[in-house]
């Protein structure tokens, strides 16, 4: 599966948020026009990140969007998720490619060009690289210029995609590393409506990710 047509990809963030709260602004923003989304938990058990995992892959298969679990590649089998992301602390590609098979996705997170490179020989379909702006999520950032994701960019075959405090706002600072999109968390996540948010974010992104 190419993601070179996935320009808003979601990351999400179910902070402070019930269950039933998370999965409405889910389809909300699915409703609006994400075109990937990545289940992301940090302080959840197993039986809920898998519990989570099904109820978040009904709604992505109802709009036809891929789903991503992050960091747990035993949940990503488990739901028949289209893939996983994988973090500098997580299981290497490597061993992620021999465990996954050769038709799911593997994202990993990279913040310089000896690691986005070393991803990809490894195996990794894509790339999200940031933080390019400062974050308000409850996950560790180190902050990447727009000139390193560029220098990224120009040296990996795989789409590349920014992340990192990133929103309609300040979305155009990233227009000369020509990426194939842009991930964000509380740009939607955060927003009283999220698929207009979702809607309107799309719209900027393809009018900076544009060639």
């Amino acid at each position: 599966m190419m993601l070179f047509d996935h320009p808003l990809y979601l990351v999400t963030d179910s902070l402070n948020l019930t269950e039933a709260e998370f999965l409405v602004k889910i389809e909300a923003a699915l409703a609006g026009g994400v075109d990937l989304l990545q289940l992301r938990e940090k302080a959840v058990t197993s039986k809920q990140y898998y519990s989570r995992a099904q109820k978040v892959k009904q709604l992505t298969d109802q709009y036809q969007v891929p789903l991503i679990i992050d960091d747990r590649l035993d949940i990503a089998m488990a739901v028949d998720a289209a893939g996983v992301h994988l973090g500098e602390e997580d299981l290497d590609v490597t061993t992620a490619r021999k465990l996954l098979g050769p038709t799911k996705l593997i994202g990993a997170t990279t913040k310089t060009v000896q690691q986005a490179v070393s991803a990809v020989e490894q195996g990794a379909d894509y790339l999200g690289v940031g933080a390019i702006f400062p974050t308000t999520t409850h996950v560790k950032t180190v902050a990447t210029s727009v000139e390193t994701l560029t220098a990224i960019r120009h040296n990996v075959n795989v789409p590349v995609f920014a992340i990192g405090g990133l929103n309609q706002h300040n979305v155009a600072a990233i227009k000369p590393a020509q990426v194939a999109g842009v991930a964000v968390v509380s740009a939607i996540m955060k927003a009283s409506e999220p698929k207009k948010a979702a809607a309107q974010l799309r719209q900027q992104i393809l009018s900076v990710i544009k060639q």
